[in-house]
């Protein structure tokens, strides 16, 4: 029961925390531009591929 209760007491202390910091700066407003970084472009060549896979094995099981 006291680890609970300690756990309990911790949990909301952090909670409370967290909520009542300000907010911060945004960055003045400035969209800086960021790059498509290799790991983007992996992700979108693996997705076409598993599309393509997809559509010929339904064509396949259709045949």
């Amino acid at each position: 029961m006291k680890s609970t209760l300690a756990f309990l007491f911790i949990f909301f202390v952090l909670a409370l925390s967290t909520i009542a910091q300000p907010p911060g700066d945004p960055g003045g407003g400035t969209d800086p531009d960021v790059p498509i970084t290799g790991i983007e472009v992996l992700l979108g060549v693996g997705g076409a591929l598993g599309a393509k896979k997809l559509m010929k094995r339904r064509k396949s099981v259709k045949a």
